[in-house]
């Protein structure tokens, strides 16, 4: 019998499975998708928020600014790829200015650093912007993190200590067993102490297999432009229109990369794999950022993309160990990202209640390196690619992405097995041209590395398959 099994590898669950890896216990990761953070945590606007938003006293406050403070130290562990560049949440009218005066208290009795900027002083540090704004409020705590990244080494921490991982399998039944819980999917039954449910936009599923109290997730889909790395000085800080009841309205934010994203839009579906983007709404996502900042260039768009947030039914967070070993994480819609450290730690709170923790003596808290060519100097680089000349073979033209950063993201322990794996991983095919040079390398690359033929390998899930048949010519 496992002594617990977390249901779905996304940013929560890849965050407890760290988290809980401290300790001396056998720990199983579930998840239905082909990888890890492969569902809400792989689009969304990549935001670490500072928490002056949230109703106070609520669980979304009390975990996002919690999860804000630890995240730090997070990802100076992990090497992800995040700064604190503050953001600034606009009004140029009346009425939003008394929406961002109520902000503006929220925000204190947070406890989150805040400072109201008059017009002069939002455009001293931002130029860009409308010169229709009256007040701006600046979160100085708030930041940007690569989002891939982030659940990439959370979960490759875990597993470096000890956690197992399974993909491609699907829970399809839970059994209440005496002494825990019978977990079941197409390859195995398994048996459990605890379970965790950080299963997403399929959270309801899991918790009503076993759970007499229901929940419904309701998707709520946003989506988003990216703009190409075209202006280093374009904008600072990560820009917010006021927020409604809908979601935390339209941003406008630099990326980890130095492109740009705009977005989200803010509308619910029916169908948890509704991931088309459509015309009308994206003009109105345009209309509503220049708003914020008149000059966003539409001639640097290189991609529109859309993503789904797991809204539970009542609106709110629910961490609460529902069941004897029954862990629900359910409805952890923004600001999830920023909350996953806090929400692990009130995991094992909960777990210890039913299992004895001891810590392991040999926990290391830090993955292996990631190499970064961009980090480097040129006599650095120089030096790097003499004694590693995979390195100075460029794959991707785009984003200057070598072979040896791509061999590394597929040998890694949670590597990548997918082309979407790899672009996620170390961004072939982020860049202008989408893939247009660099998928075809990619794809030989995989296959020569997980012994396959190149028209075996996937874009990503189960059967999508990028060649019926081999045409790829031999260089």
């Amino acid at each position: 019998m496992k002594d617990i099994i977390i249901i779905g590898a996304g940013a929560i669950g890849a965050a407890v499975a760290r988290t809980l890896a401290q300790y001396d216990l056998d720990i199983l990761v579930l998840e239905k998708e082909s990888d890890v953070g492969e569902v809400t945590s792989s689009a969304n606007s990549a935001i670490v928020h500072s928490g002056y938003d949230p109703i106070p006293g609520s669980e979304k406050a009390i975990m996002n600014v919690r999860g804000n403070l630890l995240f730090d130290q997070m990802c100076d562990e992990l090497d992800i790829d995040m700064r604190k560049i503050g953001s600034l949440t606009i009004a140029t009218n009346d009425e939003e200015v008394a929406i961002l005066r109520e902000l503006e208290e929220r925000g204190k009795q947070n406890g989150v650093p805040i400072q109201m900027l008059n017009r002069e002083e939002t455009l001293a540090i931002e130029p860009n912007l409308t010169p229709e704004v009256k007040l701006a409020l600046l979160a100085p705590t708030a930041g940007i993190v690569n989002p891939f990244e982030l659940v990439i080494a959370l979960m490759e921490n875990a597993v470096d200590n000890g956690c197992a991982l399974h993909c491609d399998e699907e829970v399809t039944d839970i059994r209440k067993v005496e002494g825990g819980y019978e977990i079941v999917t197409p390859r195995e039954t398994y048996a459990t102490r605890i379970v965790v449910n950080a299963a997403g936009l399929f959270s309801d599923i899991i918790n009503n297999f076993v759970n007499p109290t229901k929940f419904e997730i309701q998707p709520r889909k946003g989506e988003y432009f990216v703009l190409d790395h075209f202006d280093p000085n374009f904008i600072r800080h990560t820009i917010f229109t006021v927020p409604s009841s809908r979601g935390k309205g339209i941003l406008v934010s630099p990326t980890t990369h130095g492109n740009y994203i705009l977005g989200p839009s803010a509308e619910f579906v029916d169908r948890k794999d509704d991931y088309a983007t459509h015309a009308e709404t994206l003009s109105q996502v345009m209309t509503t950022a220049r708003k914020l900042v008149p000059t966003v260039p539409a001639n640097q768009i290189i991609r529109q993309f859309s993503g789904l947030r797991a809204v539970e039914k009542s609106g709110h967070f629910i961490i609460e160990e529902s069941l004897p070993g029954f862990v629900n994480l359910v409805g952890i819609q923004s600001p999830g990202l920023t909350s996953c450290p806090a929400i692990a730690l009130e995991v094992v709170a909960m777990v210890k209640k039913t299992l004895t923790l001891k810590k392991k003596e040999n926990f290391n808290p830090r993955r292996r390196p990631v190499v970064r060519l961009n980090r480097m100097n040129d006599e650095e680089r120089y030096a790097f690619v003499r004694e590693n000349p995979e390195f100075g073979n460029i794959i991707c033209r785009c984003e200057k992405v070598s072979e040896g950063e791509v061999l590394d993201c597929i040998r890694r322990n949670v590597g990548a097995k997918t082309v979407r794996g790899v672009k996620r991983r170390v961004r072939p095919g982020m860049g202008k041209c989408q893939g247009g040079f660099c998928q075809p390398r990619i794809v030989k690359i995989l296959a020569r590395e997980l012994g396959i033929r190149n028209e075996e390998v996937r874009m990503k899930s189960p059967n999508s398959w990028i060649m019926d048949a081999e045409m790829m010519p031999e260089e």
